[in-house]
C-alpha cells in the first residue's frame, strides 16, 4: 500500500435489528467518589429483585430476552446517569412494546424508564456474554439526526482504533434524556478500553473534537451481566 494512501474502511454495518428496547436504570448505590464501582448489600437486593421481575418478564409472549447488568465503573462526567443497576428488555418489535408497559412485571420495577428504543444502526452482534463488561454509552445532542452521522464517523475509528466489532445503537421512540445510547461488548475490560483511547492522539483529533463540534457529550457507563 503507498505511505500516503488511506487506511481501508472496516466498518461493516449490518442490517438493525427489528427488535424494540426498554430501558430501565436504578441507582442505587452509586460511587460517591470516584469511578470504581464497589460491592453493596442494598445494590444486591436491588439485582435480585430486578432479575425476579426479569424472568416474569421474559414469559410474556412479546419479550424476546432480558439483561439485568451492574455497574462496575462509571466516570464522574457531568451529567452521567447515575444508574448502578439497569434492565434492558429486548421485544419482538417497537410495536410490541406497549405490552410490556401494561405488564405487571413492568410496574413492580423500582426503577426510572429511560426510554424505549429501536436498533438504527448495527455492527456485528453485540449478544449476551455473561463473561464480557459491556458498555452502554449515553449521547446528548442538540441535534439528534446530525448525531447519527456523527457516530457513524466514529464508529468507524472504534473498529480500526480500539478493536471493537460489535455495536447495537438505539434511538428513543419517545421523550428521553439522550439522543442515543450505544449498546457494545467490549473486547476487554473497561480499564483497557479506555487506556485505549487516551494512549492515541487522534482519540483527541477526531473523537472528541467530533463530539465538541456538534456540541454533544459521551456519557459512558460500565457494566456486567447479572
Amino acid at each position: 500500500m503507498p505511505r500516503n494512501s488511506p487506511e481501508p474502511d472496516r466498518t461493516e454495518f449490518l442490517e438493525p435489528h427489528p427488535y424494540g428496547y426498554l430501558y430501565v436504570g436504578a441507582r442505587v448505590a452509586p460511587p460517591a467518589h470516584g469511578a470504581l464501582v464497589r460491592r453493596d448489600k442494598e445494590r444486591e437486593r436491588a439485582l435480585a429483585r430486578f432479575r425476579v421481575l426479569a424472568d416474569e418478564l421474559e414469559e410474556l409472549p412479546a419479550v424476546v430476552a432480558t439483561t439485568v447488568y451492574e455497574a462496575v465503573l462509571m466516570p464522574p462526567l457531568e451529567g452521567a446517569p447515575g444508574h448502578d443497576v439497569v434492565l434492558l428488555v429486548t421485544v419482538a418489535s417497537p410495536d410490541r412494546l406497549a405490552d410490556v408497559l401494561g405488564s405487571d412485571a413492568y410496574r413492580q420495577l423500582d426503577g426510572e424508564p429511560l426510554m424505549t428504543a429501536r436498533n438504527i444502526r448495527r455492527i456485528g452482534v453485540t449478544g449476551d456474554d455473561p463473561s464480557a463488561t459491556y458498555l452502554l454509552n449515553h449521547f446528548t445532542a442538540p441535534d439528534p439526526e446530525r448525531a447519527v452521522a456523527v457516530w457513524e464517523d466514529l464508529a468507524r475509528w472504534y473498529v480500526d482504533k480500539a478493536g471493537v466489532d460489535n455495536s447495537t445503537l438505539l434511538q428513543p421512540l419517545d421523550e428521553s434524556p439522550y439522543a442515543l445510547v450505544n449498546h457494545v461488548r467490549l473486547p476487554g475490560g473497561p480499564v483497557r478500553f479506555l487506556l485505549t483511547q487516551l494512549v492515541r492522539p487522534s482519540f483527541r483529533t477526531r473523537v472528541r473534537a467530533a463530539l465538541r463540534g456538534e456540541g454533544m457529550s459521551a456519557l459512558p457507563v460500565f457494566y456486567r451481566r447479572r
